[in-house]
């Protein structure tokens, strides 16, 4: 699990192909601190597990789904990746429950800078569009962001300097991909009412 707070920014170093997979290495400092194999590490929101290391950079094992459902696969060397550790006990909740499982990818339509924040608009597939309000939750390539405004196709995001500064959303530029994986506990309490309106329907 983790927060959503990013730790660093990483980069990529190497992208090897393996057909259906690719192992992906990564550049870091705070994140590979303390990282030992079997570690998760989330990159762009997405849970990868530390399967290599060294003094300076760390590799995963990426699979077929993972490159189907997220922009991991698009990464190249060079790329620069938000990274968060798994959150431990004693750590300070500073964003949201995040999961690493990404639920879909989105696109970057719009950025309306202001004096000092910016203003990010944000297509997302059709489904997600029931799990957003306005001011709840969103994780967006890892970055535990609350929703401006929640649309049917889009939703807005206002960065704060510190976000624009430390995490890739602050070069992201119209028709870039971000990664969004939506509030889970939204997912679980539309799981819970379906449920019970459907056993309700049944008993009348």
């Amino acid at each position: 699990m983790f927060t959503g707070i990013v730790e660093e920014l990483g980069t990529v170093t190497a992208v090897e192909d393996q057909g259906d997979a690719i192992r992906l290495t990564i550049a870091s400092d705070v994140t590979l601190s303390d990282a030992g194999l079997g570690d998760s590490i989330a990159v762009n929101g997405c849970c990868l597990t530390v399967a290599e290391r060294t003094d300076s950079t760390w590799t995963a094992d990426v699979m077929a789904e993972t490159l189907a459902k997220t922009s991991i696969g698009r990464l190249e060397v060079g790329d620069r990746v938000n990274l968060e550790r798994a959150v431990t006990a004693e750590k300070r909740l500073g964003g949201h429950v995040v999961q690493g499982h990404v639920d879909a990818v989105g696109e970057v339509v719009a950025r309306t800078p202001s004096e000092h924040w910016e203003v990010v608009e944000i297509k997302m597939p059709d489904e997600l569009g029931r799990y957003l309000v306005d001011k709840g939750s969103i994780t967006v390539d890892g970055t535990s962001l609350t929703v401006v405004e929640a649309g049917d196709h889009t939703f807005t995001v206002s960065l704060i300097p510190e976000t624009l500064a430390r995490t890739t959303l602050g070069f992201r530029a119209v028709g870039d991909q971000v990664n969004l994986e939506v509030d889970v506990i939204a997912k679980h309490v539309e799981k819970l009412v379906r449920a019970y309106t459907g056993a309700s329907n049944k008993e009348n």
